[in-house]
């Protein structure tokens, strides 16, 4: 299964499409889509879509998998991040791609065990859980191959009934 994993976002998105191959978790793509402040917000949010898009029609991936948004003080900012993911979600949804949205803690935990865990924690979890060939700058990125591989653990993880 592939899966393209997202951090919502319009000046920064995080993007990283994750493939389960032979029972291994394999990160076949990462990137953080940085826009211009300089931009109007619909240019931004057009180059983060359009970059999604692009990414489902090269990798085909089987789901979307995206953070579900955590209200911080700035009204103004999640309001737009809201947005962003919005259209995110339709990008996907036109692409006939299924989206699953998970918690901050439920990505946490299932790439560390531990719902509580800092950006650092994930970040070595994750080269532990992935092999990762390039130099990451943005937590944004990382925050989106957490995402994937989040969907790949509790995908696998069979209903408790």
């Amino acid at each position: 299964m592939k899966v393209l994993g997202i951090d919502p976002g319009y000046g920064r998105c995080g993007m990283a499409v994750v493939e389960r191959q032979s029972g291994k978790d394999v990160l076949i793509y990462s990137e953080c889509v940085e826009t211009s402040a300089e931009n109007e917000f619909t240019a931004r949010l057009s180059e983060v879509v359009g970059t999604c898009a692009k990414l489902i029609k090269e990798h085909s991936p089987g789901a979307l998998s995206i953070e579900k948004l955590f209200f911080n003080t700035n009204q103004k900012t999640a309001m737009r991040v809201a947005e962003a993911r919005g259209a995110i979600i339709m990008c996907a949804a036109q692409n006939g791609v299924e989206v699953f949205e998970y918690t901050p803690a439920q990505i946490k935990s299932a790439t560390s065990g531990f719902g509580g865990a800092d950006k650092k924690q994930i970040a070595t979890m994750i080269h532990l859980l992935v092999k990762i060939d390039k130099e990451i700058r943005h937590d944004d990125e990382y925050d989106a191959i957490a995402i994937a591989l989040a969907h790949l653990a509790i995908a696998r993880t069979p209903a408790v009934v």
